[in-house]
């Protein structure tokens, strides 16, 4: 499979006709159909009807609607501009800019796969992860392999690998005459189809980039704590945050310096002969608190590995035949020694979509597939096809459910077809639209921009790249100030020569023009 380059982390409104308007105005939901008392079936069939003539309205206006007068500017320094605005009760679009275009969307892929694990798994799923045996159990030592079964739970964490060490020390196990086997089988080591993924596999600057596993643990990331040294110019002092014995190598570079000094830090995790270092270097001020940093670590199964056999030993486990990574998925005839149930669905997307992680999204994408050594590619197919039975959607090519890979391709269009068809799930849509963020407190500082109307009625999500071409992307629900529900999407992506596109030059004109819609419906 190609190479992908990649990054770190106008027409009038479609007005209704008269008749149809005042056909629907008395019913006109001001709350989600879910909770208005409205029969659902009825109010998607008048949405049906309301889309169908705004449709042929749209059809045969003009190809930019107004409404989107700010953000179209950014045409005119040469970037690829794609965005609308539709209300969700009447189908009514208020501003459509080349809603078709097939775009990169960054990020807002993550919208398809919260969307696709929500109707796959539901929001109380929890993924489960095992030890399991063949061996044979005597007087505390079990005599055999213990196999830790990953199942893909992009958010296994040392906590949950504790519990399972605390499973094997209350059946009375103090020795294991065995190897610690790490099993893959479901999917890992998956092959690298972007370029920051593939140079993961040697070095890291970053944690965004973790490489996938089925038995991959805490992110895929190393995570090492910084702690001021005896004195100025003393070394800092380094740690794990996971184990009392590392399983990395520490390079310290990191030199204390004066209280009230500057804290500047850098780190790189580097593989060589199968063993990862994490240089660290730097200054940290003598009165400074322990800072973490999070690199992605090159092989995550073993990383789980290492890390439960250190919770071993704490536990007064002895495991005499190291850790060891297999394909291949336990014997049947093996037996139960431990399970822990992971964290529910709807928590895990949460966490997500809050802070965009790549790795979470990437995990989930692969356990769409089931079976046996799932792709990237054959996850981003299942999202496809999700999206095919979405009404009115159109065209979709997704080689990652994170957005990482830049092939990416979908139009606003078919963004808003999604956030329609979520909305109306009220069985889904609370999980899926809690992982989107508001403006005036969400967890992504950057967007806490626009009117003090654009930062409280919309819940969004984003998208950036800046390799091979910037992509600025964003997309979400709104609410006007009468109650009732929107969605919009705007997608804006540079060319070659373009130069960089900050979020400020995308944001700030679309804030402008939401408020204004906002405000009016």
């Amino acid at each position: 499979m190609p190479l992908l380059r990649t990054a770190p982390t106008s027409a009038r409104p479609a007005l209704l006709p008269t008749l149809l308007s005042s056909l629907l105005r008395p019913f006109k939901a001001v709350a989600h159909p879910a909770v208005s008392g409205m029969p659902l079936r009825f109010t998607r069939s008048l949405r049906g009807l309301a889309i169908a003539a705004g449709a042929t309205l749209v059809a045969t206006g003009p190809a930019q609607a107004a409404g989107f007068d700010n953000l179209t500017r950014l045409a005119d320094k040469g970037f690829i501009v794609s965005a609308q605005a539709r209300m969700l009760d009447t189908g009514e679009t208020l501003a459509s800019v080349n809603p078709d275009q097939q775009l990169t969307p960054a990020s807002l892929s993550k919208l398809y796969i919260a969307g696709a694990a929500l109707d796959r798994f539901g929001p109380q799923y929890r993924f489960s992860t095992r030890l399991r045996s063949t061996g044979s159990i005597n007087d505390g030592v079990l005599t055999g392999d213990l196999v830790l079964e990953g199942s893909g739970d992009p958010a296994l964490t040392s906590e949950e690998l504790w519990r399972l060490t605390e499973e094997l020390r209350f059946r009375g196990i103090r020795r294991i005459e065995g190897r610690l086997l790490v099993s893959q089988w479901r999917f890992g080591p998956v092959p690298c189809i972007s370029t920051d993924r593939c140079n993961a596999s040697r070095r890291s600057s970053n944690a965004y980039d973790a490489l996938l596993s089925s038995a991959a643990s805490n992110y895929a990331s190393w995570c090492v704590k910084v702690m001021p040294g005896a004195g100025s110019q003393a070394p800092a002092r380094l740690a794990s945050c996971d184990t009392t014995q590392p399983t990395e190598i520490f390079d310290n570079q990191v030199t204390t310096v004066a209280a009230g000094g500057k804290n500047a830090l850098n780190a790189r995790r580097t593989t060589s002969n199968g063993r990862d270092t994490l240089v660290v270097s730097g200054t940290i001020a003598a009165d400074s608190q322990p800072r973490s940093i999070y690199r992605a670590v090159s092989n995550p199964a073993l990383y789980t590995g290492e890390l439960m056999r250190d919770m071993l030993a704490r536990a007064g486990i002895a495991v005499t035949g190291g850790v060891d990574i297999t394909t291949t998925a336990p014997p049947s005839s093996a037996v139960q020694l431990g399970s822990v149930e992971g964290k529910p669905m709807q928590e895990l997307l949460t966490r997500m979509l809050n802070y965009s992680n790549n790795f979470m999204a990437d995990q989930l994408t692969l356990a769409l597939v089931g079976g046996s050594q799932a792709t990237l590619r054959q996850g981003g197919a299942k999202l496809e096809t999700f999206a095919s039975a979405i009404p009115g959607h159109g065209p979709l090519t997704l080689y990652s459910g994170s957005g990482l890979t830049s092939q990416n391709r979908t139009s606003v269009n078919g963004l808003i077809a999604l956030l329609d068809s979520m909305y109306h799930r009220p069985a889904l849509f609370p999980t899926f639209v809690a992982g989107l963020q508001a403006p005036a407190n969400g967890p992504m500082r950057f967007i806490r921009r626009g009117s003090e109307t654009f930062r409280n009625h919309v819940m969004v999500k984003t998208g950036t790249l800046n390799n091979p071409v910037p992509v600025r992307a964003i997309s979400g629900y709104f609410r006007t100030q009468t109650g009732r529900w929107g969605a919009f999407a705007v997608m804006v992506n540079g060319r070659a020569a373009v130069p960089y596109l900050s979020w400020p030059q995308v944001l700030d004109p679309v804030a402008e023009d939401l408020t204004a819609m906002i405000e009016r419906n």
